[in-house]
């Protein structure tokens, strides 16, 4: 299982035997000249309360039959930007549909409470060579693939993409001086379950029109699938940190085995912990290197994320956390050497609840990749109550997208994680031996004299036997842990450490799951 391209313009669901062919009372019209997102919320809950329709493409054939290639040669007219011609910071472009871009969305634009659908034809894109353009004259489009905002992040005279809604329900934005990486998407729904997964689709959106002055912009949606309807109301702040404050409200018509709130999609190829025998010239390919988790407590937790050999769930309870977000922390071009990726480059995206979520966990989905195309790392919340047909929720949540998201206090950091062969350097590599290397770097603990140290704390699960504990002192001031585990059953091996001192952790917690690929 790959969360690749195929999986962001997912169009197939396990949960089809929900349509219906017959008619039915179509859902409650929003009044346009009265919007508001109670209005858009009420008419998600009665559409709801109605069986799913599966909606046939109303796609042209030419669109349909578009390669990959060929959908890549369409792009939008820049001088046909919406709001290009005002004063104002943000521009609209569209994205073009077909190829597989199958299934369209609905843009309204207004000022809030009065919208009008924006119509976009074939003369707002031009097609490059090999197409032939006369091929697209007179093609009515009935939606667009998506759209994308600019604005001028990095100057004042040039529009900088600042975010993207395509496929579904992803999305990404970026910080100032970030390239594209990781995505979020609205909602996932059974990942990495029994069930297959279904993906939820943005089928309509309201934008409000900015003005002059404005430093951001207000997005509505409408979601739908064959388990759940949702009223979406995004809030766009751009910046250094990009914020994005999100209410979600969701309505079910089935249960489902598995709800992820707020997920977070990315990439990881291999690095300094996990890079098996690549050849490759690029020390390391991926584009974040772990999970963080702020606990309620005051806890920081940190995971570095993997390409396993095999499909790997980390299940991290919590009780109203404070945050999670899937970090780039390693931001030295040295450690990538990739002058095209920029995987230095890369955004950070943090989630923190804006509303109390009770008991639930943040799961966490590595699933085995063969290439760095592929989105194989997957993290979510998962609210302890399983939905139901006719429950709802709301989430509220701010996203923080940029090169630095996190907030380092007093504790010590996570900066770096080794792994190899552990044993003796004169013999064989033995599978059941591993050797670790964690440096901690920053917090109170980098201040400390020559000769006092904190002391480390190490947990390992039943499965393995800690052989060699030690701590030592970076050259640059940090602290490195090093540690040997002996597995002496088969199956994973959960791992923790932290640092500690006068009694007082003065550290994150570094989380592990070793399953024995070398």
């Amino acid at each position: 299982m790959q969360l690749g391209l195929g999986a962001a313009l997912a169009t197939v669901w396990a949960g089809r035997a929900l349509a219906q062919d017959s008619p039915q009372a179509p859902a409650p019209a929003i009044d346009l000249q009265n919007f508001d997102f109670e209005a858009l919320s009420s008419a998600m809950r009665a559409k709801a309360g109605q069986a799913y329709v599966e909606q046939p493409s109303q796609l042209p054939q030419v669109l349909l039959d578009l390669t990959y290639d060929e959908h890549r040669m369409v792009r939008f007219r820049p001088d046909h930007a919406l709001w290009r011609d005002q004063p104002v910071s943000f521009q609209l472009q569209a994205f073009y549909p077909g190829s597989y871009f199958k299934d369209t969305a609905r843009i309204f634009v207004g000022d809030g409470k009065v919208f009008q659908e924006q119509h976009f034809t074939g003369a707002d894109f031009e097609y490059r060579a090999p197409l032939d353009p006369s091929t697209f004259q007179g093609i009515d489009l009935p939606g667009v693939a998506g759209f994308r905002l600019h604005y001028p992040l990095q100057r004042p005279d040039v529009f900088d993409e600042l975010v993207t809604f395509l496929g579904a329900s992803y999305f990404r934005a970026l910080g100032s001086g970030t390239r594209y990486g990781l995505s979020a998407r609205g909602l996932a729904i059974n990942t990495a379950t029994s069930d297959s997964e279904e993906f939820p689709r943005f089928t309509t959106f309201y934008i409000v029109r900015p003005k002059a002055g404005d430093n951001q912009i207000q997005i509505y949606a409408e979601m739908d699938s064959p388990s759940v309807t949702g009223a979406f109301a995004f809030t766009l702040v751009p910046g250094e940190q990009t914020i994005v404050d999100v209410t979600a409200r969701l309505y079910f018509r089935a249960e489902v085995q598995r709800l992820g709130v707020a997920p977070l999609t990315s990439m990881f190829f291999f690095g300094e912990h996990d890079h098996g025998a690549r050849d490759d010239f690029r020390p390391e390919v991926h584009d974040s290197d772990g999970l963080v988790i702020y606990r309620a407590n005051g806890e920081r937790l940190w995971r570095p994320v993997r390409n396993p050999a095999e499909l790997a769930l980390s299940h991290l309870a919590e009780v109203s956390p404070r945050g999670f977000g899937l970090i780039q922390r390693d931001r030295d071009f040295s450690h990538y050497e990739d002058l095209e990726a920029r995987y230095d480059l890369r955004p950070s995206l943090m989630i923190e609840p804006l509303s109390d979520w009770g008991s639930g966990a943040i799961e966490l989905v590595e699933i085995p990749s063969a290439n760095e195309a592929n989105d194989n790392i997957v993290a979510f919340w998962v609210p302890e109550d399983k939905p139901k047909a006719g429950s709802s929720y709301e989430f509220r949540y701010r996203m923080r997208w940029g090169l630095e998201v996190e907030t380092f206090d007093r504790l010590a950091h996570v900066s770096d994680t080794f792994a190899g062969a552990g044993g003796n350097a004169v013999d064989e590599p033995q599978p059941n031996f591993r050797r670790f290397a964690i440096n901690f770097r920053g917090g109170t603990v980098a201040n400390l004299p020559d000769g006092v140290a904190p002391e480390p704390i190490v947990e390992v699960s039943e499965k393995a036997r800690v052989n060699h504990v030690a701590l030592d002192r970076l050259p640059d001031g940090g602290w490195r842990l090093a540690i040997e585990l002996e597995r002496t059953e088969s199956g994973p091996v959960e791992i923790r450490a932290k640092l500690s001192m006068m009694q007082r952790i003065v550290s994150e917690t570094f989380l592990y799951q070793w399953t024995g690929s070398v």
